[in-house]
């Protein structure tokens, strides 16, 4: 190729003419040599004799520099007007040809999957966080610090109103914490807020005036509003809430990917608000079901010692089929009346039967001076019912005498309680009966007899008897090692025997598997109290 000393001669045989793209030829001191078609409409002022810095732009010209000082074959990316070209250069005898491709597409195609797996693992990021609490007032203040901190400037998160009136409201800056609180305001000062609480679907943000954002709305230490965004918090069923979005005045308003995206955020954030809420109503109602099945704490009656300890077969649940209840005299009686059985079964299902018994034996506290006749028709109750577990029950009428407590104890297939006298000997009261709740017609034997001061009578479940454990861990509990613990029982109040024996058997299982366990005992204490003081708990 011949040498141009400073004259520019266009390229002969018109070879890059016929190139699909656009072909830049430059010498080694940066002077265009010759440009096809498609380059001279790219580049308008790209005429042959001009330098590649005023013909082309500036980042064409540094990439020639490099290319012949250097001997850089890289290729280089550039902006002409609204689009990116890649421009990849071949050398020749003295000139740098330079090709360009039109990669606006691919970049814009690649920037977007860039901006969707950010925003992936941003949704990722927030339903892991989301997620990590039950609590909704934390969901709330979760929410609204991710929102200000991905999203916008401040944001806001609302739920739908208490029934004691006021709506919680959590407002967070961006790179501030969350603050709550519980206001008196309308939302229907905030255009779709009011819509957005009831699930309908959002409103365009460029359809609310960022001016008309009452003060309760906009977080201290915002500043002016430039743009808004209202979107609902779907929930389970029901609107989980809205959120609200806000950015200062001077930033870009949200357009409509933004407005998108999040509307995907507010998914992620109601379901998390939705279930923590849920979770709450059902741990709230599961708490006030517990309370009621759980056994009460026992303290005295009419001069009457009672103590009792309930443990269910496992640690995670807090109910099961044992159970007992002390009821205090009812007007016209001087007696009280004790309940204490175990229903086949452990856990929620038996703790299920269990409520219904108690529940139907409460009913029929009137009657409580005829056991056989409210077992009987207990009986009756569970068969209507169609259970297919039964109950064992002992029923116990106490009442104190002059010479210590008399009792009426009538057992309905449970274990006979046992007489804890004060010289320590232990004799089973003689009384037996049918089970409840799987034949027909029932019938039991009632034993009457008279605490001495002193001397105690203890209730207990198989629970206790058929634990297993021991030192091979096999071993039952058993009547006989009961009996033998009772014996050196022999004076001591109620409490300190239900808890001795409660120890011995919590030891005696260790870390092993066992039944509900229940025990009660009722002591005639050796000295009354004049007082007359009523509490079962």
């Amino acid at each position: 190729m011949a040498k141009f000393d400073g004259v520019v001669t266009p390229v002969p045989d018109g070879r890059w003419d016929a190139a699909p793209y656009p072909v830049v030829v430059a010498d080694t001191a940066g002077v265009i040599r010759s440009v096809n078609d498609p380059a001279r409409r790219l580049f308008p002022g790209a005429d042959a004799g001009r330098s590649v810095a005023a013909g082309v732009g500036g980042w064409l010209d540094a990439a020639h520099r490099r290319a012949v000082s250097a001997g850089s074959t890289s290729g280089v990316s550039g902006v002409v007007g609204e689009r990116t070209f890649e421009a990849h250069p071949v050398r020749g005898d003295g000139t740098v040809a330079w090709w360009l491709v039109d990669d606006t597409d691919v970049r814009r195609a690649r920037e977007a999957l860039h901006v969707e797996r950010h925003r992936a693992a941003l949704l990722g990021r927030i339903s892991s966080a989301l997620l990590t609490s039950l609590n909704p007032r934390r969901c709330m203040s979760t929410t609204a610090e991710l929102a200000a901190a991905h999203l916008a400037d401040a944001a806001v998160t609302i739920a739908p109103g208490t029934a004691r009136g006021g709506i919680p409201i959590t407002t967070c800056v961006r790179d501030g914490r969350a603050e709550h609180t519980v206001l008196e305001v309308d939302p229907a000062e905030v255009v779709g807020l009011a819509e957005a609480l009831q699930g309908f679907p959002p409103v365009p943000s460029r359809w609310i005036d960022p001016a008309s954002a009452p003060s309760w709305l906009v977080p201290p230490g915002m500043g002016e509003v430039g743009s808004i965004v209202v979107t609902p918090l779907p929930g389970h069923g029901v609107p989980a809430g809205a959120l609200v979005l806000l950015r200062r005045t001077g930033q870009d308003a949200f357009d409509e990917d933004e407005e998108a995206f999040a509307r995907l955020f507010a998914a992620r954030a109601g379901a998390a608000m939705s279930a923590a809420r849920m979770y709450t109503q059902q741990a709230q109602i599961t708490e006030l079901l517990l309370r009621d099945l759980l056994p009460p704490v026992l303290r005295r009656i009419d001069g009457v010692e009672f103590a009792g300890r309930y443990q269910p077969a496992r640690d995670t649940e807090r109910v099961g089929g044992d159970f007992y209840d002390v009821h205090p005299p009812r007007d016209g009686s001087a007696e009280s009346l004790v309940v204490f059985g175990d229903v086949c079964g452990k856990g929620l299902e038996a703790a299920v039967l269990t409520g219904k018994v108690r529940t139907t034996l409460q009913a029929l506290l009137p009657l409580a001076d005829d056991h056989l006749r409210v077992l009987r028709m207990l009986n009756d109750a569970l068969l209507r019912s169609h259970h297919t577990r039964f109950v064992t029950l002992v029923l116990a009428s106490v009442a104190r005498v002059e010479d210590g407590v008399r009792l009426r104890l009538t057992s309905a297939g449970h274990m006979p309680p046992l007489i804890v006298g004060l010289d320590g000997e232990v004799r089973e009261a003689d009384t037996a009966g049918t089970l409840v709740g799987v034949l027909p017609e029932i019938n039991a034997t009632t034993a009457e007899l008279t605490l001495a001061p002193g001397e105690t009578c203890l209730l207990y479940t198989d629970g206790i008897t058929e634990a297993h454990g021991g030192p091979l861990g096999r071993e039952m509990f058993g009547e006989e090692r009961l009996q033998r613990a009772l014996e050196d029982c022999a004076g001591m109040p109620a409490e300190a025997i239900a808890e001795h024996v409660h120890m011995l058997a919590s030891r005696w299982v260790g870390s092993g598997e066992h039944d509900d366990i229940a025990l009660l005992a009722i002591s005639a204490p050796r000295r009354f109290d004049v007082t007359d003081d009523r509490t079962a708990g």
